[in-house]
């Protein structure tokens, strides 16, 4: 103890951390109690590091002004902050999955600044449903009768079984018993849901007879859910959903079809695969269609019903719904969202999901060249930038199996292994969040969003600095 007495004499005193231009700056316009708190943290880190034998610590008041004023810019920080993808994942789950169109945006600040009329009619100043602000435009958009938006897509789900087949058999085929994020599976919400599974067909091939050979007196629905997640290639067959719809009304029951991805159109017209939509499944007679907002349609996180107006009704009257409802926020980024789909024509342009899916792979690569370009003027010779083809994915359990080619940009560095420059890139703020592979980092400018380029580059000006103090 004696030895190190000298190092724990020179720590500086709270107040002289708080008055060093570097704390002064990070603490000004904050509360002068949680300046106070990273001061101290500070200054006890460093006694904490002399008492362990650290003889090289550096105790002068700059530098431990300077780690207070880290300490302090991450407990100001907000946990839940924007995010740049560089993943090359469109609809990545762990980052929220579809990014807002801006039009959406502006309507979920309009609503957040002060009171809406989320159920109260303008026109009578009477109570009124809060799916108003929405229904009407799901009605145009998909042909349905009716409308019902709750959190997301498995809340949908119990609501829409448990209001219509609770305490009774659900027919499902084994191939379509699919386990969603966070190792949810459909069992569970069907057992959830208060309803009996009853599983047909084998995992790779179902046909019309076993839904047929399965339906008994206490059967009250024929359940089809989509392979938005997975697919089953090779000897496989699935029943349409109109050989389903068609063979519940001919037993007198109901019918649904779990969408899961919520394709709104035909993706075929964008030179993309083809994925059901819910317009079809309302054609084919499906009597309620479900799935997800925050996916292909690009919206916030919400899931929706749509279906025979008698029935959705009767969800309306489900405690269940009330537990699951959503909110003005959610329903105003919706409704901006949903108002994008009446003019097609443009929608690649104002929609950001849609504009990542289509865009032409040379467009990708322009920005990948002049990003590679802006990355060696800024870092040197201390990181190498280079172009190279790779391969994006759709992500968030949508067009399952289908990649589309892209163009990246690949990093790697002598003073730093790639999983080490992707852990500060992280870590940066904004985080950036890109992919390692054989030890180089790629950014996948399909991702990158127009005007993250100039924060992908800042965050790598940093690191450069930082790796060279």
């Amino acid at each position: 103890m004696t030895e190190r007495s000298p190092i724990l004499r020179r720590l500086p005193r709270v107040d002289e951390v708080l008055a060093a231009p570097p704390m002064a700056r990070a603490a000004a316009g904050l509360p002068r109690s949680l300046a106070r708190a990273a001061a101290r943290q500070a200054i006890e880190e460093a006694r904490e590091q002399a008492l362990a034998g650290n003889d090289s610590l550096d105790t002068s008041i700059e530098a431990t002004a300077a780690r207070a004023a880290e300490i302090l810019g991450h407990k100001h920080r907000r946990s839940l902050r924007r995010a740049i993808n560089a993943t090359g994942v469109i609809l990545h789950t762990g980052l929220g999955r579809a990014p807002l169109p801006e039009p959406a945006r502006r309507a979920l600040a309009e609503a957040a600044s002060g009171y809406s009329n989320l159920q109260a009619d303008v026109g009578s100043g009477e109570r009124m449903p809060r799916e108003a602000h929405v229904e009407p435009l799901l009605r145009e958009i998909t042909g349905a009768e009716a409308a019902v938006v709750v959190n997301n897509n498995a809340a949908a789900t119990v609501l829409a079984l448990n209001t219509l087949a609770a305490g009774r058999e659900v027919v499902v085929s084994r191939g379509e018993m699919v386990e969603i994020g966070g190792a949810f599976r459909l069992p569970d919400i069907i057992a959830l849901s208060g309803c009996q599974l009853v599983e047909v067909g084998c995992t790779n091939r179902t046909h019309l007879r076993d839904y047929r050979n399965a339906i008994s007196a206490n059967t009250a629905l024929l359940l089809s859910v989509h392979q938005s997640n997975y697919r089953i290639l090779g000897f496989a067959s699935q029943v349409p959903i109109a050989e389903i719809a068609a063979l519940a009304h001919e037993r007198g029951l109901l019918c649904a079809h779990d969408l899961g991805s919520g394709a709104l159109l035909d993706l075929r017209h964008f030179g993309l695969p083809a994925e059901p939509t819910a317009t079809a499944s309302l054609k084919a007679q499906a009597d309620v269609v479900f799935f997800s907002g925050d996916k292909l349609l690009g919206g916030p996180q919400c899931g929706i019903v749509l279906g025979r107006a008698a029935l959705l009704e009767t969800m309306r009257g489900n405690p269940y719904y009330r537990t699951f409802r959503v909110g003005k926020l959610t329903l105003s980024a919706l409704e901006a969202t949903l108002r994008l789909f009446l003019d097609l024509a443009h929608l690649p342009e104002s929609h950001p999901v849609m504009a990542m899916l289509t865009s032409p792979l040379e467009q990708i690569r322009q920005r990948a060249q002049a990003l590679a370009e802006r990355v060696r003027q800024a870092c040197g010779e201390w990181l190498e930038a280079s172009v190279v083809e790779g391969q994006s994915q759709v992500g968030g359990g949508s067009l399952a199996g289908h990649s589309l080619p892209s163009v990246v940009v690949r990093l790697s560095s002598a003073e730093l292994a790639a999983h080490e420059i992707a852990s500060r890139l992280r870590l940066s703020d904004p985080p950036v969040f890109t992919r390692v592979h054989q030890d180089a980092v790629h950014i996948d400018l399909r991702t990158v969003l127009a005007d993250e380029s100039d924060l992908i580059i800042a965050a790598l000006e940093r690191l450069r600095l930082s790796s060279h103090q």
